[in-house]
């Protein structure tokens, strides 16, 4: 984008690294948030989002002057409803003007008239000079009075008040006058957003006392809650990778695995500035991160030797342990105070077993696989999963600030593993049944497309069930998810569940059409491509 004259209050096309432009509003930032060193940029606030962050100068348009443009590159659900918002805000602002312009003119009128009225006529000038004379005495009596009771109810006030009513709004909520016209406040802790305007009040819950200091300007709000089961979870808002104010851990992060997951993981760690020293199976798919600024490791045992912290994130309990235990692996260069954060989706055992080399060497270990697909992995919306040391879920916040929107901590190692496993088996599972609706409807003469519409108005609406019955109308088995990855977390749930004598008959039946799908060579495509299994 080329750079243009911009000021405080301009509506604005803001663009971030990969990420489509998208409408905001530059602002004042909070004073706690220093402006980055280098190029010139705003503090900008976008619309449909609870997003904010440091844009540069060039990479930020006039809202008005390219709005068709923009609106016809960008057809998404959430982009357009970003734009609504933006309209709604503009129609809003433009009808408080033209009520203070209407009242303005009224005001003026309404003293004119009494200019006139109070005018005297020459015959009658001295009897009106006297009457008037007697009521303004009067008045002035009656006014004292009212200056005098003002002045007594303003004396009872604290300074701090007084000083708060004197000096300008910088933070907290927005004087009653100006709420219509604020642009969107972080609401993940702090109510539920229903429809285009709700992002333009901040709705507390009953449970969560209004707070001094804007919410917005704290984006992911670290509230730990510990529950009955004693797990705790750390709630943040929508991200998209936008997250302007995360404070980067001054610790060297390593990670391993640049797969669907691992590369977006990287992407969003990078972007909020964190140091990173990567390693790949493929070495060449480093190349990309090494010109983001990333660090190429030789081996996984340099990475985790040169690092505070390693992440690693590959496809399944064998390439988990192979990475660890095998030649130059990740053991070879733990030593005491190393930390290893395995976000693998394998089983509680592989998990358990990793976890005790680790620490018998002096390591630190925490499980914390993801639950997401590619696209939420680039948009740093993953939900994380973690058990293990609490110390180091701690000391990876910025991290997982940075990757994902919440994370939970459920307790022991191997927690993690079967949570994940349940809810990939759940998933997995609704996966198979939305292809066998699809189908059914087909052979029996009915519209899938019409099918779809229905679901979408009905409690099952969901952007997965959308996004994946798109995939099937389409034709179109990108992988988001690799099948054969939720076939192979079918498979160990279904295990999970033999352990301890738990029937999984829906998980089983699911199993059985991937592994038909995977016969019909659909293990490389999207998990909705056992949608094929039904029609061959």
């Amino acid at each position: 984008m080329a750079a243009v004259s911009l000021r405080l209050g301009d509506l604005v096309w803001g663009k971030l690294g990969r990420y489509p432009p998208w409408p905001g509003k530059i602002v004042n930032p909070p004073k706690d948030l220093k402006k980055p060193r280098g190029k010139k940029c705003f503090f900008v606030k976008f619309f449909g989002t609870e997003d904010h962050a440091w844009i540069k100068v060039e990479q930020l348009k006039p809202y008005h002057a390219h709005k068709e443009e923009m609106i016809k590159i960008n057809k998404g659900k959430r982009f357009q409803q970003a734009v609504d918002a933006v309209e709604e805000f503009l129609r809003r602002a433009k009808g408080k003007d033209q009520t203070s312009s209407h009242n303005s003119a009224d005001d003026k009128s309404r003293r004119n008239s009494s200019e006139e009225r109070s005018r005297p006529n020459s015959g009658d000038e001295k009897r009106r000079l006297g009457l008037s004379e007697g009521k303004v005495k009067k008045n002035m009596g009656e006014g004292k009075k009212r200056v005098s009771s003002g002045s007594s109810e303003r004396g009872s006030k604290s300074p701090l008040k007084r000083a708060q009513e004197q000096s300008p709004r910088k933070r907290g909520r927005p004087p009653k006058d100006e709420k219509d016209l604020t642009i969107p406040e972080s609401s993940t802790t702090k109510g539920v957003m229903a429809g285009p305007m709700a992002a333009f009040k901040w709705q507390p819950t009953a449970s969560e006392p209004v707070k001094d200091a804007d919410p917005h300007f704290h984006h992911f709000l670290l509230s730990q809650t510990e529950k009955e089961t004693g797990s705790t979870s750390i709630q943040a808002a929508d991200s998209t990778a936008v997250n302007g104010n995360i404070t980067p851990t001054d610790k060297k992060i390593g990670f391993l695995g640049l797969g669907l997951m691992g590369s977006g993981i990287v992407s969003n760690l990078l972007k909020m500035g964190h140091t990173v020293t990567v390693w790949n199976r493929t070495a060449e798919k480093c190349d990309l991160f090494i010109q983001e600024g990333a660090r190429l490791g030789r081996t996984p045992a340099e990475v985790v030797s040169t690092c505070d912290i390693t992440f690693a994130c590959v496809s399944d309990p064998k390439a988990a342990k192979d990475l660890v235990l095998g030649p130059s692996g990740v053991l070879q260069g733990i030593r005491p105070g190393k930390c290893y954060v395995d976000m693998s989706t394998v089983d509680a055992d592989t998990v358990t077993e990793l976890a005790q080399v680790i620490v018998s060497r002096g390591g630190r270990f925490l499980e914390a696989p993801v639950s997401g697909n590619q696209q939420l992995s680039n948009d740093g919306m993953l939900v994380i999963l973690a058990a293990g040391d609490r110390g180091l879920y701690e000391d990876c916040s910025s991290c997982f600030q940075a990757m994902g929107k919440t994370s939970f901590f459920l307790g022991e190692v191997g927690n993690a593993a079967k949570m994940m496993l349940i809810v990939n088996m759940v998933q997995g599972s609704f996966m198979a049944t939305i292809a066998e609706g699809l189908t059914l409807a087909q052979v029996t003469g009915q519209s899938q497309q019409t099918l779809l519409d229905i679901l979408n108005q009905g409690q099952l609406a969901s952007i997965f069930l959308d996004q994946k019955c798109q995939n099937i109308l389409q034709g179109n088995f990108k992988p988001d998810f690799y099948l054969k990855y939720i076939q192979k977390d079918l498979r160990l749930a279904i295990a999970l569940g033999d352990a301890v004598n738990h029937p999984t008959p829906m998980a089983a039946a699911a199993n059985e059409v991937y592994k038909r799908a995977k016969a019909l060579d659909q293990s490389d495509n999207d998990m909705s491509a056992v949608y094929r299994a039904y029609i061959h």
